[in-house]
């Protein structure tokens, strides 16, 4: 499935020079990294993807066969502890990755209330990413992953139509 990496059960060093630097990644950064290790390993995803059930992934995509992966986003350790709806994502998705920044603590994504049987861990800067985890894959109807698949391609082409025609009116190319 993913070529090109390297999983390890111990911490990810950093991954740029820039890495060591007083600025915080941000999730955009982190964003930016996965979206970059993705596309090497053919998984192509969109930013900030509304769901049928009034929640945002941060990164949702498709792999090459087709199935749904989404990632959320985590780069203070106070919005990882306080985030009691990631869960909700997983009904969304054949495979589900936390993102973080290198040097962010992912102790808790080792305990139970994170389902580590469920999810994978990905640390990422603005440059690159890296899987520590991977996430196994608990299969979605395929019924649901059509339609998934079918609203992330619409809504790509409604944001790149955006893109190619600023001034056009009358449609949202965030939905």
């Amino acid at each position: 499935m993913f070529q090109m990496l390297r999983v390890t059960d111990t911490p990810a060093p950093a991954l740029d020079s820039h890495s060591a630097s007083s600025s915080p990644h941000t999730a955009q950064d982190v964003a930016r990294g996965i979206m970059r290790l993705f596309a090497r390993n053919d998984i192509w995803c969109l930013s900030e993807v509304p769901l049928k059930n009034n929640r945002r992934a941060d990164l949702m995509g498709v792999d090459a066969k087709g199935l749904v992966v989404i990632v959320e986003i985590k780069v203070a350790r106070g919005d990882l502890l306080g985030d009691g709806k990631w869960p909700d994502y997983l009904d969304y998705c054949d495979r589900f990755f936390w993102g973080v920044p290198p040097g962010l603590g992912r102790a808790p994504l080792q305990t139970e209330a994170y389902q580590p049987d469920r999810c994978g861990v990905i640390v990422a800067d603005a440059y690159d990413g890296e899987i520590l985890r991977h996430a196994p894959l608990e299969p979605l109807a395929a019924a649901r992953r059509k339609v998934q698949v079918e609203r992330l391609a619409r809504m790509a082409m409604r944001r790149h139509t955006g893109l190619l025609d600023p001034k056009m009116s009358g449609f949202n190319i965030s939905k």
